[in-house]
Protein backbone atom coordinates (compact mmCIF):
# COMPACT_ATOMS: atom_id res chain seq x y z
CA UNK A 1 0.00 0.00 0.00
CA UNK A 2 2.77 2.63 0.72
CA UNK A 3 4.48 1.76 -2.49
CA UNK A 4 1.58 2.00 -4.14
CA UNK A 5 1.15 5.24 -2.68
CA UNK A 6 4.92 6.39 -3.75
CA UNK A 7 4.51 5.57 -7.13
CA UNK A 8 0.98 7.86 -7.38
CA UNK A 9 2.94 10.53 -6.03
CA UNK A 10 5.53 9.95 -8.56
CA UNK A 11 3.27 10.04 -11.09
CA UNK A 12 1.89 13.19 -9.69
CA UNK A 13 4.61 14.82 -10.32
CA UNK A 14 5.33 13.61 -13.65
CA UNK A 15 2.15 14.47 -14.98
CA UNK A 16 2.60 18.23 -13.52
CA UNK A 17 6.14 18.63 -14.75
CA UNK A 18 4.68 17.78 -18.32
CA UNK A 19 2.14 20.44 -18.04
CA UNK A 20 4.57 22.71 -16.69
CA UNK A 21 6.64 22.44 -19.54
CA UNK A 22 3.94 22.13 -21.83
CA UNK A 23 2.62 25.46 -20.63
CA UNK A 24 6.22 27.42 -20.29
CA UNK A 25 6.55 25.70 -24.01
CA UNK A 26 3.22 27.43 -25.38
CA UNK A 27 4.68 30.73 -23.50
CA UNK A 28 7.59 31.09 -25.20
CA UNK A 29 6.24 30.27 -28.65
CA UNK A 30 3.97 32.62 -28.30
CA UNK A 31 6.46 35.21 -27.34
CA UNK A 32 9.20 34.42 -30.07
CA UNK A 33 5.92 34.70 -32.36
CA UNK A 34 4.95 38.45 -31.04
CA UNK A 35 8.90 39.66 -31.65
CA UNK A 36 8.32 43.32 -33.31
CA UNK A 37 10.87 44.64 -35.98
CA UNK A 38 11.44 47.29 -37.67
CA UNK A 39 14.04 48.88 -40.00
CA UNK A 40 13.74 52.38 -42.48
CA UNK A 41 15.70 51.46 -45.54
CA UNK A 42 16.66 54.89 -46.46
CA UNK A 43 17.59 56.57 -42.27
CA UNK A 44 19.99 59.12 -43.17
CA UNK A 45 18.52 61.79 -45.72
CA UNK A 46 21.20 64.64 -46.93
CA UNK A 47 19.40 68.60 -47.74
CA UNK A 48 21.89 69.14 -50.76
CA UNK A 49 21.49 72.02 -53.36
CA UNK A 50 18.97 69.36 -55.95
CA UNK A 51 17.17 67.73 -53.03
CA UNK A 52 13.26 67.69 -53.73
CA UNK A 53 12.19 65.10 -50.66
CA UNK A 54 12.93 61.51 -50.85
CA UNK A 55 11.47 58.53 -50.46
CA UNK A 56 11.43 56.23 -47.11
CA UNK A 57 10.38 52.38 -46.59
CA UNK A 58 9.38 51.07 -43.29
CA UNK A 59 9.15 47.52 -43.30
CA UNK A 60 10.01 44.97 -40.19
CA UNK A 61 8.07 41.29 -39.15
CA UNK A 62 5.53 41.37 -36.59
CA UNK A 63 3.43 38.41 -35.15
CA UNK A 64 0.61 37.20 -37.47
CA UNK A 65 -2.27 37.91 -34.94
CA UNK A 66 -1.74 41.39 -34.31
CA UNK A 67 -2.91 44.84 -36.12
CA UNK A 68 0.38 47.55 -36.88
CA UNK A 69 0.18 51.12 -36.46
CA UNK A 70 3.14 52.81 -37.66
CA UNK A 71 3.69 56.81 -36.22
CA UNK A 72 6.69 58.71 -37.77
CA UNK A 73 6.98 62.17 -35.64
CA UNK A 74 9.54 64.74 -35.08
CA UNK A 75 10.22 65.92 -31.73
CA UNK A 76 7.78 68.14 -29.94
CA UNK A 77 8.29 71.92 -29.59
CA UNK A 78 6.57 75.19 -30.15
CA UNK A 79 4.93 76.70 -32.90
CA UNK A 80 3.32 79.97 -33.37
CA UNK A 81 0.60 80.89 -36.33
CA UNK A 82 -1.37 84.28 -37.14
CA UNK A 83 -4.49 84.16 -36.35
CA UNK A 84 -6.75 85.69 -39.26
CA UNK A 85 -10.22 86.68 -38.99
CA UNK A 86 -12.40 89.68 -39.85
CA UNK A 87 -12.66 93.07 -38.74
CA UNK A 88 -15.39 95.30 -39.18
CA UNK A 89 -17.41 92.46 -40.25
CA UNK A 90 -15.42 92.56 -43.90
CA UNK A 91 -11.90 93.06 -43.77
CA UNK A 92 -9.77 89.93 -43.25
CA UNK A 93 -6.51 90.54 -41.22
CA UNK A 94 -4.50 89.10 -38.75
CA UNK A 95 -5.90 89.34 -35.54
CA UNK A 96 -3.24 87.93 -32.87
CA UNK A 97 -1.01 84.52 -32.64
CA UNK A 98 -1.65 81.21 -31.52
CA UNK A 99 0.90 79.18 -29.58
CA UNK A 100 1.03 75.28 -30.34
CA UNK A 101 2.89 73.71 -27.21
CA UNK A 102 3.86 70.21 -27.19
CA UNK A 103 3.13 69.93 -31.31
CA UNK A 104 5.59 67.76 -33.48
CA UNK A 105 6.10 69.75 -37.11
CA UNK A 106 5.92 66.43 -38.59
CA UNK A 107 3.48 63.67 -37.68
CA UNK A 108 2.44 60.64 -40.01
CA UNK A 109 0.33 58.03 -38.78
CA UNK A 110 -0.73 54.51 -40.81
CA UNK A 111 -2.42 51.75 -39.74
CA UNK A 112 -3.47 48.13 -40.95
CA UNK A 113 -6.88 48.94 -39.80
CA UNK A 114 -8.84 52.13 -39.05
CA UNK A 115 -7.75 52.96 -36.07
CA UNK A 116 -11.05 53.20 -33.94
CA UNK A 117 -11.67 49.45 -34.36
CA UNK A 118 -8.45 48.20 -33.46
CA UNK A 119 -6.81 50.68 -30.36
CA UNK A 120 -8.54 52.07 -26.99
CA UNK A 121 -8.96 55.42 -26.41
CA UNK A 122 -7.36 55.43 -23.51
CA UNK A 123 -4.03 53.37 -25.13
CA UNK A 124 -4.27 55.96 -28.02
CA UNK A 125 -4.19 58.91 -25.86
CA UNK A 126 -1.89 56.94 -23.45
CA UNK A 127 0.89 57.05 -26.70
CA UNK A 128 -0.38 59.97 -28.60
CA UNK A 129 -1.74 57.91 -31.20
CA UNK A 130 -3.94 59.29 -33.98
CA UNK A 131 -5.12 63.26 -34.55
CA UNK A 132 -7.87 63.08 -31.64
CA UNK A 133 -5.07 62.14 -29.27
CA UNK A 134 -2.65 64.26 -30.53
CA UNK A 135 -5.49 67.11 -29.74
CA UNK A 136 -5.97 66.42 -26.27
CA UNK A 137 -1.84 66.74 -25.91
CA UNK A 138 -0.93 69.60 -27.58
CA UNK A 139 -1.66 72.89 -25.81
CA UNK A 140 -2.97 76.02 -27.72
CA UNK A 141 -3.35 79.40 -26.49
CA UNK A 142 -4.74 81.39 -25.98
CA UNK A 143 -8.00 80.10 -26.84
CA UNK A 144 -11.37 80.60 -24.50
CA UNK A 145 -12.81 76.81 -24.30
CA UNK A 146 -12.79 73.26 -25.70
CA UNK A 147 -14.48 73.99 -28.86
CA UNK A 148 -12.22 77.10 -29.83
CA UNK A 149 -8.95 74.63 -29.24
CA UNK A 150 -10.86 72.25 -31.64
CA UNK A 151 -11.74 74.58 -34.33
CA UNK A 152 -8.13 75.94 -34.28
CA UNK A 153 -6.30 72.34 -34.28
CA UNK A 154 -8.31 71.44 -36.82
CA UNK A 155 -7.11 74.43 -38.80
CA UNK A 156 -3.75 73.41 -37.48
CA UNK A 157 -3.52 69.71 -39.07
CA UNK A 158 -5.39 71.22 -42.42
CA UNK A 159 -1.87 73.66 -42.83
CA UNK A 160 0.11 70.81 -41.87
CA UNK A 161 -1.27 68.63 -44.29
CA UNK A 162 -1.31 71.03 -47.13
CA UNK A 163 2.46 71.48 -46.41
CA UNK A 164 2.59 67.24 -46.52
CA UNK A 165 3.88 67.34 -42.85
CA UNK A 166 0.97 65.91 -41.32
CA UNK A 167 -0.58 62.05 -43.21
CA UNK A 168 -3.31 59.84 -41.68
CA UNK A 169 -4.16 56.66 -43.26
CA UNK A 170 -5.72 53.04 -42.94
CA UNK A 171 -4.96 49.96 -44.91
CA UNK A 172 -1.84 51.08 -46.48
CA UNK A 173 0.37 48.76 -44.88
CA UNK A 174 1.42 45.94 -47.10
CA UNK A 175 1.15 42.58 -45.39
CA UNK A 176 2.90 39.07 -46.15
CA UNK A 177 1.59 36.10 -44.16
CA UNK A 178 4.66 33.73 -42.75
CA UNK A 179 4.78 30.95 -40.81
CA UNK A 180 6.18 32.29 -37.93
CA UNK A 181 4.51 35.85 -38.30
CA UNK A 182 4.12 38.37 -41.13
CA UNK A 183 6.10 40.72 -42.90
CA UNK A 184 5.04 44.55 -42.96
CA UNK A 185 6.24 47.49 -45.45
CA UNK A 186 5.26 50.75 -46.22
CA UNK A 187 7.05 53.16 -48.50
CA UNK A 188 6.49 56.73 -47.50
CA UNK A 189 7.22 60.33 -49.83
CA UNK A 190 9.33 62.24 -47.42
CA UNK A 191 8.71 66.34 -48.17
CA UNK A 192 10.99 68.43 -48.81
CA UNK A 193 9.55 71.01 -46.35
CA UNK A 194 10.42 68.82 -43.20
CA UNK A 195 13.54 70.18 -41.97
CA UNK A 196 16.76 68.94 -40.82
CA UNK A 197 16.94 66.78 -37.45
CA UNK A 198 15.86 63.34 -36.19
CA UNK A 199 12.76 61.70 -36.53
CA UNK A 200 11.43 58.82 -34.74
CA UNK A 201 9.93 55.52 -36.30
CA UNK A 202 7.36 53.78 -33.79
CA UNK A 203 6.09 51.06 -34.58
CA UNK A 204 2.92 49.39 -32.61
CA UNK A 205 1.85 45.68 -32.87
CA UNK A 206 -1.95 45.92 -31.26
CA UNK A 207 -4.38 42.85 -30.20
CA UNK A 208 -7.60 43.55 -28.58
CA UNK A 209 -7.78 47.24 -28.13
CA UNK A 210 -4.39 46.55 -26.60
CA UNK A 211 -0.64 47.75 -27.19
CA UNK A 212 0.83 44.34 -27.03
CA UNK A 213 4.57 45.37 -27.97
CA UNK A 214 6.38 48.47 -30.19
CA UNK A 215 10.07 48.74 -31.78
CA UNK A 216 11.50 51.97 -32.89
CA UNK A 217 14.52 53.33 -35.21
CA UNK A 218 15.50 56.44 -36.52
CA UNK A 219 15.52 58.45 -39.56
CA UNK A 220 18.21 61.25 -39.66
CA UNK A 221 18.08 64.57 -42.24
CA UNK A 222 21.08 66.38 -42.31
CA UNK A 223 21.84 69.62 -44.55
CA UNK A 224 24.57 68.77 -47.04
CA UNK A 225 26.88 70.57 -49.64
CA UNK A 226 26.16 74.17 -50.33
CA UNK A 227 22.97 74.04 -48.41
CA UNK A 228 25.07 73.36 -45.24
CA UNK A 229 27.88 76.18 -45.92
CA UNK A 230 25.09 78.55 -46.24
CA UNK A 231 23.13 77.48 -43.31
CA UNK A 232 26.36 77.48 -41.40
CA UNK A 233 27.44 80.93 -42.45
CA UNK A 234 24.08 82.50 -41.90
CA UNK A 235 23.77 81.33 -38.09
CA UNK A 236 27.84 82.44 -37.66
CA UNK A 237 27.88 85.26 -39.32
CA UNK A 238 24.61 86.69 -40.26
CA UNK A 239 26.62 89.98 -41.43
CA UNK A 240 28.71 88.14 -43.91
CA UNK A 241 25.63 86.08 -44.89
CA UNK A 242 24.04 89.48 -46.07
CA UNK A 243 26.20 90.84 -48.02
CA UNK A 244 26.81 87.86 -50.10
CA UNK A 245 22.99 87.34 -50.51
CA UNK A 246 22.48 91.38 -51.54
CA UNK A 247 25.71 90.66 -53.90
CA UNK A 248 23.90 87.63 -55.79
CA UNK A 249 20.12 89.44 -55.54
CA UNK A 250 22.26 92.37 -57.18
CA UNK A 251 24.11 90.22 -59.60
CA UNK A 252 20.55 88.51 -60.85
CA UNK A 253 18.65 92.00 -61.25
CA UNK A 254 22.04 93.13 -63.87
CA UNK A 255 21.95 89.61 -65.50
CA UNK A 256 17.80 89.90 -66.06
CA UNK A 257 18.53 93.78 -66.97
CA UNK A 258 20.69 92.90 -69.76
CA UNK A 259 18.94 90.13 -71.25
CA UNK A 260 15.50 92.56 -71.38
CA UNK A 261 17.71 95.11 -72.93
CA UNK A 262 19.73 92.88 -75.87
CA UNK A 263 15.56 92.10 -76.52
CA UNK A 264 14.61 95.31 -76.88
CA UNK A 265 17.66 96.00 -78.98
CA UNK A 266 16.46 93.14 -81.37
CA UNK A 267 13.56 94.37 -82.54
Amino acid sequence: MRQFKIQNSKFKIIVFLIFAFLFFNFAFLEMASAELTVDANHSHIKIDFFYHGSIVSISGQSDQNADLIIKVSSPEGHQGFKKKGKAAGFLWMNMGELNFEHAPNLYFLHSTKRLEEILSPEEANANTIGYSALGNHIKITPVSDENEKTKWFEEFVKFKESSRLYANSSGNISLTQKNSGQDFSIKLDWPYEAPHGDYIVTVYAVRNGRIIEQAETKVFVEQAGLVKALADMARDNGVLYGLISIAIALGAGFGVGLVFRKGRGAH
